[in-house]
């Protein structure tokens, strides 16, 4: 096995886990297309969190996220790819949906009455605390069952 050569992905486990992948890469692209549309104020909305300290922690996450989340479409849309960037991109589903599920716990346990959370950008509010928690489960719970169910080394 190369790690620099293009292989194709092995075959999901099921039609079901197939489909979570492709909701799971939807819901991914319409955050990104929604973080990066007014990316100038979502970095801003994102220093309102208490973890991230200033403007340049909020900057540095701001862009992790986002790549995290473009990155991780290659490996849910099970494309050609190097085994290296199938693992890269596999780990980039579960940090995106791991910060956001980080950011929601934590607005919630400081109490932070954050009018737009920024999961889907600053166009679409989605208020930080129950509501966002329960987005970023459910995100959580696809990427749970998007990488178990195109795990990479699992034969069929």
């Amino acid at each position: 096995m190369k790690l620099a050569s293009a292989q194709n992905a092995v075959q999901p486990r099921s039609v079901a886990a197939r489909n979570v992948a492709w909701a799971y890469a939807g819901v991914l692209v319409v955050m990104a297309v929604g973080q990066l549309f007014g990316f100038e104020k979502f970095i801003p909305l994102l220093a309102e969190y208490s973890l991230l300290g200033n403007e340049g922690g909020a900057l540095l996450a701001a862009c992790l996220i986002v790549i995290a989340e473009v990155f991780a479409l290659p490996f849910l849309l099970r494309m050609h790819l190097s085994p290296f960037m199938r693992w890269l991109s596999l780990l980039s589903g579960i940090v995106a949906a791991g910060a956001w599920l980080l950011l929601s716990v934590s607005a919630l346990v400081a109490g932070d009455a954050l009018a737009n959370g920024g999961v889907l950008g600053v166009k679409v509010a989605i208020p930080a605390g129950v509501a966002q928690l329960a987005w970023t489960v459910g995100l959580c719970g696809l990427a749970g069952w998007s990488v178990w169910g195109l795990w990479p080394l699992h034969k069929k």
